[in-house]
């Protein structure tokens, strides 16, 4: 009986994980424009992305601020893979990443594992 008390728990907890890193609500947040027409928004990395969908306008340069608030080494990568971005991120400081999407559409941003996951939506 205790066997499949474990059994169940661990069925529970593999079915948590997965709703939480792949079907878990999102927030979204809209990119603020400067005076320059720069679209910018601070994302802070500390066990995933918060805010984890961003939107932006398509044509206008976007400037992703990546705060990393902590050691865990799977969020020391960051991969925009459709912007050909591929960078370290240092514990406990900010990076920068500069991009102008080109297209509409939703572009997805990882970590080095695809663990942590988040979404630029660009409106055309």
């Amino acid at each position: 009986m205790l066997e499949i008390l474990i059994l169940l728990a661990g069925i529970a907890a593999v079915a948590l994980v997965n709703w939480y890193f792949f079907m878990a609500p999102r927030t979204a947040v809209a990119a603020a424009t400067s005076a320059a027409g720069r679209q910018e928004v601070t994302i802070r990395v500390e066990g995933g992305y918060t805010p984890s969908v961003i939107r932006a306008k398509r044509g206008k340069p976007l400037r992703l601020i990546f705060d990393r608030r902590e050691k865990s080494p799977c969020s020391d990568e960051i991969v925009i893979s459709e912007f050909g971005v591929r960078r370290f991120l240092k514990p406990f400081e900010k990076t920068v990443i500069d991009v102008t999407p080109a297209q509409a559409g939703a572009f997805e941003f990882t970590c080095g594992m695809s663990m942590l996951r988040g979404q630029i939506q660009v409106e055309g």
